[in-house]
């Protein structure tokens, strides 16, 4: 017996065969396109992420003939706005969570709602899908009177799967349209919005059965018709079920082309002013606070494509290992692409500070990393400040082949940095394992046990006060600057 999880990304989805102790029995990915039709604006056609699903299903199932699926859970992009009609048809392009369009209706939403943070536990950013709403209604007005049901990314996918249509918690509190503290919907952000509560999906938990698989998508994906589908998981909560992090100050540290700073709290306990996001877990019960940068290892490629495209990135390693903590006061700010957290800031841009002649390539590929790190740092100084202890974090992404980079982690956070095995299977195994949960009858202990540590990166006492004086240096920066960028 196995199970599926399903992680529909922005560039590809991804599918996972998954036996009953949690061991990957295959893998396959299908790739599909991006569209940014004017400044800002970034949407997908949901037909793209179906074909995706079952090429990517069809391939696992192939590497793996006679397995028997006993269920499916889906994890994936948070955020977008798909938008169907009263048949059940999609009206215009996906909306996606890197679309950033809408600043002018979130201000609009703080507005009409003066307590928004306190309702939601988050702030109104660009990248959530209430302002997404709104902008359509209020530019798009043509489109918007065609519509009668509002899915999130996955939650389309499990409509076509099952044929109802379920929200679940983790990425449901990511609309902010929720009550996250209550896990319902909110109907003060629903009356801001214009939406009835009829558009929206049934709320249920990730590993709660949501629906079964119809003959039509049996048959596309080849298949039993009535297996099981479990509620799934925003990818964040998806990815941290897939790493073991679902119980209380467990932590993780997704260093991807975004960075996430991720941490399970037994309760609602959101960042007052809404720098952290504040979400419904994929477990029930449980709650998570989050950090997140918006181009981390993103960062590192556009230098490494931009300014250094002759090195390879273990070269780069090795150029930054060579050069001095705090790079002689160069820094690099992160925001290539704006940034949420702690700044809120959609036109924060990035920089390099304090160039000097003395500043050679070692350098400046140090204070990239440096700059990265700090970035970071400052979620987890947010959700330590909210009461929640951190002394280690699992790391998962493409930043993790970095050893310098990880003991920068380390340094600069003054927590050990732990690899897993399997950790880096991410969302998709995050998918399977609610499977394992709600279709399976698994424990969540039993599902989500992390993985063997597979290195430790500890702190070194030493660089640790150095860093102190550098993150001080660094924090001090974005102040001066953000009038400058408002105006660009």
């Amino acid at each position: 017996m196995a199970v599926l999880g399903i992680d529909l990304g922005t560039s590809g989805c991804k599918t996972v065969l998954v036996d009953e102790a949690g061991t990957i029995l295959a893998s396959a990915t299908a790739e599909y396109p991006l569209s940014t039709p004017k400044p800002l604006w970034s949407e997908q056609d949901p037909a793209d992420w179906w074909r995706g699903l079952v090429a990517s299903v069809r391939d696992v199932l192939a590497a793996s003939p006679g397995a028997t699926v006993a269920g499916i859970g889906i994890g994936g992009q948070m955020h977008g706005a798909t938008l169907l009609d009263g048949a059940d048809a999609v009206v215009r392009p996906a909306i996606l969570w890197n679309d950033g369009r809408c600043e002018e209706e979130c201000a609009l939403l703080h507005e009409r709602v003066p307590d928004l943070i306190s309702e939601t536990g988050n702030r109104a950013l660009v990248g959530f899908t209430a302002p997404k709403l709104v902008w359509v209604q209020r530019h798009e007005p043509e489109v918007w009177a065609k519509v009668r049901s509002v899915l999130l990314p996955k939650d389309y996918l499990r409509f076509l799967l099952t044929g109802d249509k379920v929200a679940e918690m983790s990425d449901g509190a990511g609309m902010l349209l929720m009550d996250v503290a209550k896990r319902r919907w909110s109907p003060a952000m629903l009356a801001a919005c214009e939406i009835d509560e009829s558009y929206l999906g049934r709320l249920i938990e990730g590993s709660e059965v949501a629906g079964t698989l119809t003959a039509k998508a049996a048959a596309e994906l080849g298949l039993e018709a009535g297996t099981p589908v479990v509620g799934g998981a925003g990818d964040q909560a998806a990815g941290a079920v897939g790493a073991g992090c679902v119980s209380p100050g467990q932590t993780t540290i997704a260093l991807g082309t975004s960075g996430v700073v991720f941490t399970t709290t037994a309760a609602y306990s959101p960042e007052p002013e809404g720098r952290l996001h504040t979400f419904c877990h994929a477990v029930p019960d449980t709650w998570h606070q989050m950090g997140v940068m918006l181009s981390a290892a993103g960062s590192l490629q556009w230098y490494r494509d931009s300014l250094a495209p002759d090195c390879s990135f273990p070269e780069l390693d090795a150029l930054a290992e060579s050069a001095p903590i705090g790079c002689e006061g160069l820094h690099f700010l992160p925001y290539l692409t704006g940034e949420r957290t702690p700044l809120c800031d959609a036109k924060a841009r990035g920089a390099f500070i304090g160039l000097t002649r003395r500043h050679d390539r070692a350098m400046v590929t140090r204070s990239v990393l440096e700059g990265v790190t700090l970035g970071l740092r400052s979620s987890l100084a947010l959700i330590r400040g909210a009461g929640t202890a951190v002394s280690e974090a699992t790391v998962t992404g493409g930043g993790t082949r970095s050893a310098v980079w990880m003991q920068m982690f380390a340094d600069v956070m003054d927590c050990s940095m732990v690899l897993r095995e399997g950790a880096d299977a991410g969302p998709a195994l995050g998918g399977a394992r609610l499977a394992l949960i709600g279709a399976c009858g698994q424990s969540v202990a039993e599902a989500c046990k992390p993985g063997p540590v597979v290195q430790t990166y500890a702190p070194n006492a030493e660089a640790v006060a150095q860093y102190r004086a550098v993150a001080e240096r660094f924090d001090g920066i974005y102040p001066l600057l953000a009038d400058h960028f408002s105006r660009l």
